[in-house]
């Protein structure tokens, strides 16, 4: 089930996402502020100073927000959606950055520490994999 709280959360990962690498790039600048706008976020008082790069996110909120969003039983659901927003992010500027990629190793981590969902864990190991080999297509 989708909530505002939700939405906002996985837009603060993105934004988070963004800033992983220690800055953001023009065309993750445009992709976030598209998405912000589309989900009615570009405003918020909580969003827009990341948004607007007034405060600089360090990876340890990106990977606290990641937490809070998957909650304790993330369902398969939950990490593929997570998963095709933070490719889509990635891929905005056409390179993807060691710690950006790292975000998504995190990501696999964490769907370890979810033993008793194995098809969770499954599925994110797939989806994983389907973004590196696209990278590694884009790269070549």
């Amino acid at each position: 089930m989708v909530t505002d709280s939700n939405v906002k959360n996985l837009v603060k990962i993105l934004i988070g996402a963004a800033w992983i690498d220690g800055r953001i790039q023009p065309e993750e600048r445009q992709y976030l502020r598209e998405i912000a706008q589309a989900k009615g976020l570009a405003t918020d008082p909580e969003i827009k100073p990341w948004l607007y790069e007034l405060v600089p996110v360090q990876p340890k909120e990106c990977y606290a927000w990641v937490k809070e969003y998957l909650g304790d039983r993330p369902s398969v659901e939950d990490y593929e959606n997570l998963i095709e927003a933070i490719s889509g992010l990635i891929y905005s500027d056409g390179d993807v950055a060691i710690e950006e990629a790292r975000l998504l190793t995190k990501l696999q981590e964490l769907g370890k520490l979810n033993d008793s969902n194995q098809p969770a864990y499954t599925a994110l190991l797939k989806q994983i994999q389907k973004l590196y080999r696209r990278w590694v297509e884009v790269q070549n």
